[in-house]
C-alpha cells in the first residue's frame, strides 16, 4: 500500500500539469477573440468611414444601397447586426455549458436580418422574422428541455449536486478544430 502512495500521487500532479499547460494555437486563438473583443467598439465605429452617398465605390467592390439611398446607413444597420452575431458565435463556441444551443434562436435571428439587409426591398426589415426562426425554435427548444429533465432526472436518482450534473453534460473539447468537430 505504502509503493502504491507515491505512484498515485505522481499520476495526480500529472494530471494537474496537463490541466495547466496551454497548448499554442489555444493561446494564439484566445488571443485574438480577446483582442476582437477588446476592439469591437472600432469595429462596430467602421460604418463611419463609408460615405453618406447612394453609391459607394472601393477598389474592391461597388455597394448600391438602393432601397437605404445612403450606403453610410445600410452600414450602420449592419454593423448593429454584425458585432452581436460575431459576440453569439464566440458565445456558442466557447460555452460548456448544458444550455449551450439556446444560442442558435439569436444567432439565426441575427443572420435572417443580416440577409434580409441586402435584400432589394427593404420595407421588411425585421419583420416576420419569427416565421423563419419558428423551426428552428421548434428543434432548439424542446432538445433543451430534454437535456433538462435528464439532468432533474438524475438529481432526483444519483443524490448529486447541480453543479456536479452540470459538469457531466459539459464539453470539453481539444481545441477549435475539436470544438468544431463536436458541432458539425
Amino acid at each position: 500500500m505504502d509503493k502504491l502512495l507515491p505512484k498515485l500521487k505522481r499520476k495526480i500532479s500529472k494530471y494537474r500539469q496537463q490541466d495547466r499547460t496551454v497548448s499554442k494555437k489555444d493561446f494564439v486563438i484566445g488571443g485574438i477573440i480577446g483582442i476582437f473583443i477588446a476592439a469591437s467598439p472600432y469595429l462596430f465605429y467602421l460604418y463611419e468611414s463609408v460615405p453618406d452617398q447612394q453609391v459607394w465605390n472601393t477598389f474592391l467592390f461597388t455597394y448600391n444601397s438602393k432601397g437605404w439611398g445612403s450606403a453610410n446607413l445600410s452600414m450602420w444597420i449592419l454593423t448593429g447586426k454584425i458585432i452581436p452575431l460575431i459576440f453569439l458565435v464566440i458565445w456558442f463556441f466557447t460555452n460548456r455549458h448544458w444550455w449551450y444551443h439556446a444560442l442558435l434562436v439569436p444567432i439565426t435571428m441575427y443572420t435572417y436580418q443580416i440577409v434580409v439587409l441586402f435584400n432589394d426591398d427593404n420595407k421588411y426589415i425585421d419583420e416576420f422574422q419569427l416565421i423563419y426562426i419558428l423551426p428552428v425554435m421548434a428543434v432548439i427548444i424542446p432538445s433543451i428541455y430534454l437535456i433538462r429533465a435528464q439532468i432533474f432526472n438524475k438529481i432526483n436518482n444519483a443524490g448529486k449536486s447541480m453543479k456536479e450534473l452540470e459538469e457531466e453534460f459539459m464539453i470539453k473539447p481539444k481545441g477549435l478544430m475539436g470544438t468544431l468537430k463536436q458541432y458539425f
